[in-house]
């Protein structure tokens, strides 16, 4: 006899798109029939009966005891409630502060800082990550806590408090400057905070966001560079893991860690403090048309140097050769257009500079150790 459709609840007390299309995928490709978020209009489901929960247990209290009291498998996305022992998938902020860091670190930034206005287990883990890639490289930083503030107060006026306390601390620190913030509001807020200090972005503080989750950022004056998390393989791992459980599996003695998905990079960190001027120039170059078939030849061009004076100019400034740079930015390109769109491996490679399909393939695989089919099979969580 053919079995029933699993029956699966949402009680997701924080939402977002891209979760719920992870969690939609799943479902279709496994016949399960998945019941409203009734959390994202604030009631609580009391008397539901199904098979498994679904849930993002970061806030409401009311919707936490319902989850726990309806005694069925249940996958949380949020480590919030330690005292629910339950399967968690989340995603790996270390790891997503990590990459922040390593794309101020490719800015040449000597300078870092990162902010958080909360004692939030995420934003904790993403600052953790963040600084200690920091340190790693020899760097010095800062975490700048708003929470921790002596003139912290609720109410009227700790908007513009937060901003005069933002932009004093943000004056202070050694320039050139790179900021990761907590997430996305918050990076407005340092952009905001720089226009109040003067402090010209991304010339003088570059600043990245962690979500990219802002409506049409690249309708704004500054767009914000963001790490993006991937939700969309976070809610399809929860669901893998929830079908586990209802199929009479344990649960995990650990949480497991989605790795954020990559750099979005926008205006708003779009700076390389380069001090030799001709390879400012190069670089600029670099990074505005290495979708278009350039060569070496051309950037030395543009440079106005010799080959081997250029060559040797790279290292010096950023560590890598003029043809290791072309080839970082068109891979980078590339992942984004693997995990994000459904465009053929051929469009992508055109569409990043590469005249073959072939020599595309050998690059991607030298440079990610996966064919790209393989990238775009692991980004979205596809076996």
């Amino acid at each position: 006899m053919k079995s029933r459709h699993k029956r699966v609840l949402l009680a997701l007390g924080w939402y977002d798109y891209r979760l719920h299309l992870g969690i939609e995928r799943y479902a279709q490709e496994h016949g399960w029939t998945l019941s409203s978020n009734y959390a994202r209009e604030r009631v609580i489901p009391w008397g539901w009966d199904g098979d498994g929960i679904l849930a993002w247990l970061g806030a409401g209290d009311d919707l936490a005891k319902f989850v726990w009291s309806v005694k069925k498998p249940i996958v949380d996305m949020s480590l919030r409630r330690p005292q629910f022992q339950c399967a968690r998938v989340v995603e790996d902020n270390v790891h997503a502060g990590r990459l922040a860091a390593r794309h101020l670190l490719d800015r040449r930034v000597e300078s870092f800082a990162y902010y958080s206005d909360t004692d939030n287990w995420a934003y904790n883990e993403r600052g953790d990550g963040f600084l200690e890639e920091i340190a790693a490289a020899r760097k010095k930083s800062v975490w700048l806590r708003r929470h921790e503030a002596n003139d912290l107060q609720t109410g009227r006026g700790e908007w513009q408090r937060r901003l005069r306390w933002l932009a004093k601390s943000l004056s202070a620190l050694p320039k050139p400057l790179g900021v990761l913030a907590a997430n996305d509001q918050q990076a407005l807020e340092v952009l905001e905070a720089c226009e109040l200090a003067r402090l010209s972005v991304p010339e003088t503080v570059a600043i990245v966001g962690v979500g990219n989750y802002l409506l049409a950022p690249n309708a704004m004056p500054t767009p914000i560079t963001s790490v993006d998390t991937n939700l969309e393989l976070l809610g399809y791992r929860a669901a893998a893991t929830l079908d586990e459980l209802m199929h009479g599996g344990k649960v995990p003695a650990q949480p497991l860690r989605v790795p954020a998905q990559a750099v979005i990079p926008r205006k708003s960190s779009d700076l390389l403090a380069i001090n030799h001027p001709n390879i400012a120039r190069a670089i600029r170059f670099i990074w505005e048309h290495a979708h278009e078939p350039i060569n070496v030849a051309d950037v030395v061009r543009v440079a106005a140097m010799s080959r081997r004076g250029l060559h040797e100019a790279f290292l010096q400034q950023i560590g890598r050769t003029p043809g290791d740079e072309i080839r970082r930015v068109r891979i980078d390109a590339a992942r984004r257009r693997l995990a994000e769109t459904d465009e053929k491996v051929e469009s992508v490679a055109m569409s990043c500079g590469y005249q073959s399909l072939n020599s595309f393939c050998v690059a991607f695989k030298n440079a990610t150790d996966k064919s790209p089919g393989q990238f775009r099979r692991e980004a979205r969580g596809i076996a």
